[in-house]
């Protein structure tokens, strides 16, 4: 009995030492634990890679200097003040700074006098034949009052345009290595902005080139249709045009006398 409680009394005191011996192990917990440690480090890799690609963006690119354009040309600006172009000064005024009136160019043109009231004596195809005749005129005049106040707004709004484009040139071209992102963005943003402007220039005169080459057009069809019509008139009386010349010719021979 004395030997049963001895044994039990040392069972119960290294009982705890020899449970804490014991190593236990959890499959899921320490796959968990590697997979978080690889994910971990996967994570701080790309961090620090990140890091120093921005750090390569955000550096400025050095001699900027050298893409500017030296003495870039100028806008050329008609002499409109001077005595050497007393008759035309008005118009090279308008190709300046633009006249949406066109009084500059009706000053240098002759101008049609009124018809209304000798076409309405004319038979009808005399009258179309001269009615088409002044409406090339007068779309001439447009297309031209037109191309010439575009030219001046053109060359006004570029002269203005250039400055701004100087200007976004001085701050582009800096060398300072303080600038922010939305310093940045608000060049990218004048940039395009003066792009707009310009590409919207181009259009207005396209078209008012290709009104010029409308207006040049319509002259050659219309010449090309009056001398076809002559042609066909010649081909369709010919018979009666010839007989009246063989007719005429001898009543001339019999009714001419030695003066």
């Amino acid at each position: 009995m004395r030997r049963f409680t001895l044994a039990l009394v040392l069972l119960l005191v290294f009982a705890p030492r020899a449970q804490a011996q014991l190593g236990v192990t959890d499959v899921a917990t320490t796959t968990r634990s590697r997979l978080t440690a690889i994910v971990q480090e996967f994570l701080n890799e790309l961090q620090a890679e990140q890091h120093a690609r921005l750090l390569r963006m955000a550096q400025r690119l050095r001699g900027l200097i050298r893409y500017v354009a030296p003495e870039a040309p100028r806008w050329r600006t008609h002499d409109w003040e001077s005595d050497l172009f007393h008759f035309s000064r008005r118009y090279h005024a308008a190709l300046n700074y633009g006249d949406a009136a066109g009084a500059a160019y009706r000053d240098i043109t002759h101008q049609v006098l009124a018809a209304d009231a000798d076409l309405s004596r004319l038979p009808p195809h005399a009258r179309r034949a001269l009615a088409t005749r002044l409406a090339t005129i007068e779309a001439a005049d447009a297309t031209i009052i037109a191309a010439t106040h575009q030219s001046g707004q053109v060359r006004f709004n570029g002269r203005r345009e250039l400055l701004a484009i100087e200007a976004l040139e001085r701050d582009v071209t800096r060398n300072s290595d303080e600038e922010s992102a939305t310093a940045v963005l608000g060049k990218i943003s004048g940039a395009r902005l003066i792009g707009v402007r310009q590409r919207e220039a181009r259009g207005r005169l396209m078209t008012g080139v290709v009104e010029q080459l409308l207006i040049e057009n319509k002259r050659t069809r219309d010449a090309d249709a009056a001398a076809m019509n002559m042609q066909l008139v010649t081909w369709r009386d010919r018979r009666a045009a010839n007989e009246a010349l063989v007719a005429g010719s001898g009543d001339a021979l019999r009714t001419w006398r030695q003066p």
